[in-house]
């Protein structure tokens, strides 16, 4: 789990998880529940977050909130996100939170639209294949209001704190690859095609690409001078992600293999491959 240690480091990362947790720190004072809720938030817009093995994917984050009057938004020690989590509210199995802070524009005296990001790095934030799923989003807020958290006398009561749960959900989707070669090329008409490819997917144990098996994949012809893909069969994934099937030439054009997608599994359609019709 990505365990966040203190607040001061604001520069990167907002380690604010240490602040709305009880007990965080052995100092003087609890602090108080601060004036504010979180509205409409969006990650990703909205859509399933899709992580491969190597690189980093950051998506956006957008939300509103409504806080009180006495609460300054624009001190530079107010702190605000949004972070995704999996796994029970108070003690999540996996964190996720942005490298940057979030930022927010008033928008009336009590009022903000505010934008953020979250920061997923394979290898680092997901070491297993369980955290392709729903993951819940939280926002945390927190007004220093000139408290030093480190300091080991500082006045937590003089601090406020504000988290809410539920605030919006997301899926995390393992990427896919899907490929497709159609031979042989040229073909007479009337021939047989055969029709071969391979629909893998990222593993985030050992960050490689395994053949996805046993799934229905939709072998899909082009005619040349069309737009327009339609289906000529489906076919299943073999033991190893393996696609092979055959059909006729009967006309110049592109045949691909589309797969419609999973839960935990994002859809992909292989590049068309043109055969030659003779």
């Amino acid at each position: 789990m990505r365990i966040r240690a203190t607040v001061a480091a604001v520069s990167g990362a907002l380690a604010l998880s240490a602040l709305v947790t009880p007990g965080a720190h052995a100092t003087t004072g609890t602090p108080y529940v601060l004036d504010l809720s979180f509205r409409n938030a969006k990650v990703n817009g909205g859509k399933p977050i899709v992580v491969g093995t190597t690189h980093k994917v950051t998506v956006p984050v957008t939300f509103t909130i409504k806080h009180g009057a006495s609460v300054d938004i624009t001190a530079d020690d107010f702190h605000i996100e949004v972070e995704l989590y999996r796994g029970s509210f108070e003690e999540p199995d996996n964190t996720m939170f942005g490298s940057h802070p979030s930022t927010c524009t008033e928008t009336s005296s009590t009022t903000a639209v505010c934008k953020g990001r979250i920061d997923i790095t394979p290898g680092y934030d997901l070491l297993s294949n369980a955290n392709a799923t729903t993951w819940a989003a939280k926002g945390l807020a927190v007004a220093l209001n000139g408290v030093d958290p480190d300091d080991e006398d500082a006045d937590m009561s003089k601090v406020g704190r504000f988290v809410q749960d539920q605030i919006t959900s997301n899926k995390l989707q393992r990427a896919s690859r899907l490929t497709v070669t159609a031979a042989p090329e040229p073909v007479k008409k009337g021939r047989t095609v055969t029709v071969t490819g391979k629909l893998s997917r990222a593993n985030w144990e050992d960050f490689q690409y395994h053949g996805y098996t046993g799934q229905s994949v939709q072998l899909q012809f082009r005619k040349k001078g069309s737009d327009t893909y339609t289906t000529v069969k489906t076919v299943k994934s073999d033991s190893v992600g393996n696609l092979k099937t055959t059909t006729t030439a009967t006309a110049d054009g592109y045949f691909r293999y589309s797969f419609a997608g999973t839960r935990t599994t994002p859809a992909v359609k292989a590049a068309g491959d043109y055969v030659d019709v003779q």
